[in-house]
């Protein structure tokens, strides 16, 4: 039998109800601050992320789902959204027209790595991303949107965390700092912490090693190295985020490995995920269209990972709002429940039967098995009458109404 690969996995029942909810909370919630969807191609030009996410990054050099099409160019399943999103700005030519634009994702994304919980090979994120705006209120702004977002999925306990990266000449420093802090210690990091050592120093920061923790304990402070002008856009970010109400919590070592990521960074995290405990991740990335088309366009964005919001969400947030509807028939009554049926759906009823007319006990047990909260009954009787029986299964009662008052009913 031919299986699904390695990574990947089918949807369905209550996994698709959860990722619909999803989506309809980002529709709803990103909509109410003006973003508007786009959709971009799965498939993209490699250089598209060696350029936008990195060479040195895990991502571009371990786990891409790169390779040669038939026409021989080098091709990428995107492994996140930002670059494709950024790349569809710029070729649209929106940075020479109308600057400021609001858009908002949701698709798959594909990265070769070990499938954990709450990250497969396939995953999806669902994301936003503004251009054209650089203001400490947009960027408490975003992360107020992002709670919210969250927040209508029913998630709490959520824990917000905030840091600045200043700008690059602020980091040329402090970058060279601490490499001499590593240096001292190198011998105690992890290997990986070792390697991002020559490549990616600030990386190391957020190692999830405890060894490297406690190493890092004592390392410099990047906030101590920014200037005068970093420092205020900071603590502006800080007071507006007071002002929306948002609870937050300053991470040092919270960081981007990447230049082109300025001042705000931010992650929302559960203590329900385990090591996975990041839900959502963004910040402001002000040389991102420099790099990718030249253009000095501010940006900022975040993108969350919706398996991983799916495992926090409550199932009765799936609950569907409609009453469920099971309609019982005979085989002397067939032709009266297809016409029924046909109109109950013409009205936007959900209904469910037996394709295969049994008895009415057979079918009043699947009904009940089913939960339905109301069983339609179409017998000989309520054909000549041109009537329907109505059960409300929770408390026995049952009548005849008119298809008009069962409409009333149900809707």
């Amino acid at each position: 039998m031919i299986t699904a690969l390695k990574g990947m996995k089918d949807r369905y029942s209550d996994d698709v109800k959860k990722y619909d909810a999803i989506v309809d909370a980002s529709k709803k919630v990103f909509g109410k601050y003006g973003f508007e969807r786009i959709i971009t191609p799965i498939l993209e030009e490699t250089e598209l992320f060696r350029r936008g996410v990195g060479d040195e990054t895990d991502v571009v050099s371990k786990e891409m789902y790169d390779f040669k099409d038939k026409g021989e160019r080098d091709v990428t399943m995107r492994p996140e959204g930002t670059a494709g999103v950024v790349r569809a700005y710029l070729e649209a030519g929106f940075h020479k027209s109308s600057p400021i634009v609001k858009w908002f994702y949701n698709g798959p994304m594909y990265r070769y790595e070990a499938p954990q919980k709450g990250r497969m090979r396939e995953f999806h994120q669902t994301g936003v991303e503004m251009f054209g705006v650089r203001s400490a209120y947009l960027d408490a702004e975003i992360i107020k949107m992002g709670c919210d977002f969250l927040e209508e999925l029913g998630i709490t306990g959520l824990v917000v965390e905030i840091n600045s990266l200043g700008n690059v000449e602020s980091r040329k420093k402090y970058i060279e700092d601490l490499k001499k802090f590593m240096f001292e210690r190198l011998d105690k990091l992890s290997e990986d912490s070792q390697k991002r050592y020559e490549k990616n120093p600030l990386r190391a920061l957020d190692s999830k090693d405890k060894g490297d923790q406690e190493e890092f304990k004592d390392a410099p402070k990047l906030y101590d190295y920014l200037d005068e002008e970093s420092k205020k856009y900071f603590e502006d970010t800080k007071k507006y985020l007071e002002l929306l109400g948002v609870n937050y919590v300053v991470n040092d070592k919270l960081v981007r490995g990447l230049d082109y990521y300025s001042d705000t960074v931010f992650e929302i995290k559960s203590n329900k995920l385990g090591s996975q405990a990041t839900v959502l991740a963004g910040g402001r990335y002000d040389r991102l269209l420099e790099i990718l088309g030249n253009a000095k366009v501010p940006g900022i964005g975040f993108a969350a990972g919706m398996e991983r919001i799916a495992m926090l969400m409550d199932d009765s947030i799936i609950s569907e709002n409609e009453e469920k509807v099971y309609v019982i028939y005979f085989d002397d009554t067939k032709e009266y429940f297809v016409k029924t049926v046909n109109k109950l759906r013409k009205n936007g009823i959900k209904v469910n039967f037996d394709y295969n007319a049994k008895s009415f006990g057979a079918q009043m047990k699947k009904a009940n098995r089913e939960n339905a909260e109301y069983v339609l009954i179409l017998g000989e009787e309520e054909r000549d009458e041109n009537v329907i029986t109505v059960k409300k299964f929770s408390t026995g009662e049952q009548k005849k109404y008119s298809f008009e008052e069962v409409l009333e009913i149900l809707k």
